[in-house]
């Protein structure tokens, strides 16, 4: 049955399925099915599915015409019905694994998928779960789902593995196609059976873990040691603010080790799906060993803190001007967790915009990316076009993303006073109403 399936992938008639079409998903089925392979995604947003049939992308990583050609010539197709899975050889799961209102994992999508997967699992078929999660998931969770739902049984009728998502949304150098890979297997069929698969796909290299828990772990230290790093260069900011120093300066100055360092820049906090919540799958997992993760928590309280903080300082910066939080008219320059992409996923911003909003301020935003967005069940949206007239009606403008299409010259030339959270201005040459975070 393995060599069976490795022929399938070899001579690329084994049929690909994606199961969740979103920022990780839709980029994976594309380069399968431009590496030759029948591919099928699957969604349970319709709107989502109709836009792939016509070859119309949602997703800034994906090439548009790419996508138009794959649909065309039939290598791609969506659908809803979980019943065609009966026809693939190479199943992969790419939803989301966010966290609930207490900060713990919510695995019910993973659940949810792979409940759906086992009633129609068939004898030689490889099951590859690349949603981010806890360790131990692939084995505690999807093994005996897949075993009770199908009747079969894992590395005989079977294969299961775990692969995590590389995927950094508006990244210009490393796309899906050409990031390194890790794959970890029930068994070393099974890591056997989905590093082929990938390396017919992928351009980069293919890393073998030892088992889907090593492949899991793995992937949370990735994330784990951004959040972290990024929470030490937060509060580094605050300390240097109280001291009267520079921190981006700082920072540039440290940058000049040409070894043991590795520049990681303070924020608004974190946003994104990965790096704000991933290193809580591993507390709550540790928690079963009896352990408590005192550096990954402390570092999640400095992150999550610093939405309020960053008010907290633009208060100082409006009285000043003899002007309150409360009535105070202020803009805010970006909404998405990053720059140049149209993703507001957990992004600070709109938890800045929230304190705002509670201490009483009359709040507007820009973000050239985003033109509306809904959250907390509001719906919200941009102004269309940010112009001199417009910039000077604010008390206070923030700069929450350094997004490269804005004018920060002419930002500068008409604001009565920035409070720049990203160093986004670093370029401007006046900078008597600029103040940095």
């Amino acid at each position: 049955m393995k060599e069976l399936l490795l022929n399938r992938i070899k001579d690329k008639t084994a049929v690909v399925a994606v199961i969740g079409l979103g920022y990780v998903g839709l980029p994976l089925a594309v380069e399968k099915a431009k590496a030759g392979y029948k591919t099928i995604g699957f969604d349970v947003q319709q709107e989502k599915i109709d836009m792939v049939n016509r070859g119309k992308n949602y997703i800034g990583d994906v090439v548009d015409s790419e996508l138009e050609s794959i649909i065309k010539d039939g290598k791609l197709s969506a659908t809803s019905d979980f019943s065609v899975v009966s026809a693939a050889d190479f199943i992969a799961i790419c939803v989301p694994t966010p966290l609930d209102d207490y900060k713990q994992p919510d695995i019910s999508y993973v659940k949810n998928s792979t409940i759906e997967i086992a009633k129609y699992l068939q004898p030689g078929t490889i099951v590859v779960l690349e949603s981010t999660t806890y360790p131990g998931t692939t084995e505690e969770l999807l093994l005996p789902i897949l075993e009770k739902g199908s009747g079969l049984k894992c590395g005989e009728d079977f294969f299961l593995a775990f692969s995590p998502e590389r995927v950094d949304p508006g990244n210009l150098l490393y796309k899906t196609k050409n990031t390194p890979k890790v794959v970890g297997g029930v068994g070393k069929d099974a890591t056997e059976i989905a590093a082929a698969m990938y390396r017919n796909v992928l351009e980069g290299d293919i890393f073998e873990a030892s088992s889907p828990r090593v492949a899991e772990m793995e992937k949370i230290l990735e994330n784990t040691y951004r959040n972290i790093n990024i929470g030490l260069a937060n509060e580094m900011a605050i300390i240097c603010n109280k001291m009267g120093i520079d921190v981006w300066e700082v920072i540039e100055a440290a940058k000049t080790k040409p070894y043991g360092f590795q520049a990681f820049y303070p924020g608004p906090g974190l946003g994104g799906h990965c790096i704000p919540l991933d290193p809580y799958y591993l507390s709550w997992k540790a928690r079963e060993y009896d352990y408590h993760t005192q550096l990954i928590e402390t570092s999640g309280i400095i992150n999550d803190g610093m939405p309020a903080y960053v008010v907290e300082r633009c208060s100082l910066i409006l009285n000043r001007f003899k002007k309150p939080l409360n009535g105070s008219k202020v803009l805010i320059l970006g909404v998405a967790y990053k720059q140049d992409i149209d993703d507001f996923r957990e992004s600070p911003a709109l938890k800045v915009i929230e304190h705002f909003e509670e201490s009483g301020s009359m709040i507007d935003y820009y973000d050239p990316y985003i033109e509306n967005y809904r959250y907390k069940g509001k719906e919200r949206k941009g102004l269309r076009v940010l112009n001199e007239s417009a910039i000077k009606g604010y008390d206070l403008v923030v700069v929450t993303t350094a997004h490269t299409k804005v004018d920060y010259e002419m930002v500068q030339n008409n604001a009565t006073f920035i409070f720049d959270t990203k160093n986004a201005m670093k370029n401007v040459s006046k900078r008597d109403n600029i103040e940095l975070l």
